[in-house]
């Protein structure tokens, strides 16, 4: 983003003295890679939490306890700043929009798809969200122009996406509607992302505000569902009950302060890395915590995967021209920290 202009300096005469020097800005007390460590590893083990979480409850029930904690998270952090809520009727239609898209669905999908796939092969599931992105995009967005290499990115990614589903031998010992609905959750993100940068970008409304109306109207979807598909739990089992709430507060809650921070502290791009880091984690948790196989080709089609997301989140150096929030999918543009997807 270009810097405004300045006017010249006043000339220093015995009338006009010496400016006093701006005030510093204050340093977060926690170093910004400590807290983009923190936020991989958060993002990371969410997959492993949906799993152990799905032991002790149904998907539904997991899904409305991870935004009923995460609400919360965000609600006292708006108290705390004393933010207002939207106004506007057309603002909190788009917000019920975007919760259905960016929440209620991915977090119901993850969930129903974890009762029959490991946590590693999710969690690398939902490393092509940027791939859907790409491909809707074009479609969707008619500025944002595909370039030779995001649409190479693109066909990288889903050689990557096949070399991890073992397309050469028919898919063989994958459980298809578990995996299909993990890619669908990621598409669901795609769409989502869209939808927020078309109705949401410059709404008057602050990051926070947005992102925690977006997440307390996921909630009252869960709640109006989840009745209707499961019954209430006899019990509350402790390792699945602590898993939802930790999926809740951090992955939903904290995560989302945390990103929010990292991108006004370090920029959008640095910010967005931290999504190359969570299938890497996933794996790693699933295979240590719980326990989950892999074959050669999990980890090497998840790198693939990575490499063609790599390449359809690079945009020519004139975006830089482009400021944040104008509805423009471009790396200048801060990410959608509305889009709660975690």
């Amino acid at each position: 983003m270009s810097a405004p202009c300045q006017q010249p300096a006043a000339p220093l005469t015995a009338s006009a003295p010496l400016p006093s020097p701006a005030p510093a800005a204050r340093r977060p007390a926690v170093d910004w890679r400590i807290r983009f460590a923190a936020l991989s590893l958060i993002w990371g083990f969410s997959f492993l939490l949906i799993k152990v979480g799905t032991e002790g409850y149904a998907p539904f029930q997991v899904t409305l306890g991870r935004l009923l904690a995460g609400t919360a998270v965000l609600a006292v952090a708006m108290a705390m700043r004393r933010e207002r809520l939207p106004r506007s009727a057309r603002t909190w239609g788009h917000i019920t929009v975007a919760a259905f898209f960016l929440n209620s669905l991915p977090f119901s999908l993850f969930s129903y798809a974890e009762l029959t796939i490991p946590s590693t092969l999710a969690g690398i599931c939902n490393a092509t969200s940027p791939l859907w992105g790409m491909a809707l995009s074009v479609v969707a967005l008619s500025e944002d122009r595909p370039t030779r290499r995001r649409v190479a990115g693109l066909g990288v990614g889903f050689l990557g996406v096949l070399t991890v589903l073992g397309a050469w031998q028919g898919f063989s010992g994958l459980d298809l509607p578990g995996t299909g609905m993990a890619l669908l959750a990621s598409f669901s993100y795609a769409v989502g992302w869209i939808y927020v940068r078309r109705t949401l970008a410059g709404t008057g409304s602050s990051t926070l505000t947005l992102s925690g109306s977006q997440l307390f109207v996921g909630t009252l979807q869960l709640a109006v569902v989840t009745p209707v598909f499961t019954s209430t739990p006899d019990t509350f089992p402790l390792l699945p009950t602590l898993s939802v709430l930790a999926l809740g507060a951090l992955g939903t809650g904290l995560a989302v302060l945390l990103q929010y921070g990292l991108v006004q502290e370090v920029g959008p791009t640095t910010g967005q890395m931290v999504t190359y880091f969570i299938p890497v984690i996933a794996t790693a948790a699933g295979v240590a915590l719980l326990g989950e196989q892999l074959s050669w080709n999990t980890p090497v089609g998840a790198v693939i995967v990575l490499a063609g997301a790599a390449l359809t989140q690079s945009r020519p150096s004139a975006a830089a021209a482009r400021g944040p929030y104008d509805g423009r999918p471009d790396e200048t543009a801060q990410p959608d920290v509305t889009a709660v997807t975690r």
